[in-house]
């Protein structure tokens, strides 16, 4: 089913080396706090040379002993963390990927020797438990934020991460429930009849999208509210599904005149969620768009896979938020490709597509060099923004590395993992 050669065993060792990388260069406790853990959304290595880089909030702890007020800003990192930006959805994928680490685990029996950091560490459905944690203490208490999409993507984490609890036999925490209770609240409020439909983007209530009312409608199908689901996938049909090109466009807006304007942006991002909701809901027409949709992603969003040879690797949308967005679409991808109610075509070019994209991510890292990071960090590995361009063109040593980009690149290999399994 796959264009690649790479055994399921390989692609699982790839992706436990891609959670292991991640975890150690951003992961950390929020304030020192026992029981929390949050991704810190940059990562910046010293210079080859040995140089401190000019971020010196972000250098690593084991560094030789330099002026004092360098020490100080060291120590002081933690707290000044806090004045960098606040990228909540982010950290919700941080919470999906380390679900599919976890899953990951699961089938290797769920004991600690198959734990993906080793025995010694947490388990990767506990990391995630202590991360949802911790976005709530950052996030001032509370799991609402101004932007629907991002509430969304949390509600599918902590639905996934319940899901896995069940099946290691251990209870889901009431928490979760009560994280997805309170943010349903918001989904219904964001869900009306204005613009025929749809869920509106953010608390302003002036845009409606595909980034929001997708994932929305993943969340209702998979909580069993079907009809709910389906109403946003037609309107979403109706309104932003651009046959000429057979992909979703970014979003829709009134004008001053009344007039409802598209916003026809093009983005990785908004197919996957769709496709995940085609899926989840079924239906004829559902899983005939989903087939559709997958062709379509395969000819209009893949580049050359590298300028000397042939072959294809998924568009990436370069930094920032941008930084998961293919990822994101691989998730779903995924999912595609072991969906048994879709045509045998169609899933080749799904699976074809994700493990294109992770053999390119995974050539392409450049491993921690030695003076560049402190113990327990050399030899981990970052990986490129795109797929398609090396990580260390992308990300030489002493360069500022986002959090959003590695996520994307573990997810994509949890991905090949899933669909080579």
């Amino acid at each position: 089913m796959t264009s690649s050669s790479t055994s399921p065993t390989t692609w699982q060792d790839r992706a436990n080396h891609a959670a292991r990388s991640v975890t150690a260069l951003f992961g950390r406790k929020l304030l020192f706090l026992p029981g929390t853990h949050l991704g810190a959304v940059l990562w910046q290595g010293r210079h080859a040379a040995g140089q401190p880089t000019p971020s010196t909030p972000e250098q690593e702890p084991g560094t030789q002993p330099g002026p004092r007020w360098r020490a100080a800003l060291r120590r002081m990192r933690p707290a000044a963390s806090l004045a960098l930006p606040w990228h909540y959805w982010w950290q919700a994928h941080y919470v999906d990927c380390l679900v599919d680490t976890g899953r990951r685990e699961l089938g290797g029996g769920a004991t600690p020797a198959a734990r993906f950091n080793g025995p010694g560490r947490p388990s990767a459905g506990h990391l995630a438990s202590r991360l949802v944690t911790g976005i709530r203490l950052r996030n001032a208490l509370t799991f609402v934020n101004s932007y629907y999409d991002d509430m969304a993507w949390l509600a599918l984490a902590t639905l996934r991460l319940d899901s896995l609890a069940e099946e290691t036999r251990r209870p889901g925490r009431r928490r979760n429930a009560v994280v997805r209770a309170s943010l349903a609240l918001q989904f219904d409020a964001a869900c009306t009849d204005d613009l025929g439909g749809g869920t509106f983007w953010s608390k302003k209530r002036d845009f409606k999208n595909t980034p929001a009312t997708a994932p929305v409608a993943l969340f209702y199908a998979r909580t069993g509210q079907h009809a709910k689901a389906q109403a946003l996938l037609d309107w979403l049909d109706a309104t932003l599904f651009d046959a000429d090109q057979a992909l979703y466009l970014d979003g829709a807006r009134l004008n001053p005149a009344g007039e409802v304007v598209l916003e026809r942006a093009v983005y990785t991002y908004n197919q996957g969620p769709v496709l995940g909701a085609l899926l989840e809901l079924g239906g004829e027409a559902n899983l005939a768009r989903a087939a559709v949709l997958v062709d379509a992603v395969q000819r209009l969003l893949t580049v050359p896979a590298d300028s000397s040879g042939p072959g294809s690797v998924l568009r990436c949308e370069g930094t920032g938020d941008g930084g998961l967005f293919t990822g994101i679409l691989c998730r779903y991808l995924a999912l595609a490709a072991a969906d048994r109610r879709l045509p045998d075509a169609t899933r080749a070019t799904a699976a074809r597509l994700v493990t294109d994209t992770a053999d390119a991510f995974w050539s392409g890292r450049r491993p921690v060099g030695p003076g560049e990071a402190g113990a327990g960090r050399e030899g981990k590995s970052i990986f490129s923004l795109h797929a398609a361009q090396p990580a260390a063109a992308a990300y030489p040593p002493g360069a500022a590395v986002e959090l959003s980009t590695q996520l994307q690149a573990w997810m994509t290999l949890e991905a090949a993992a899933a669909v080579t399994a």
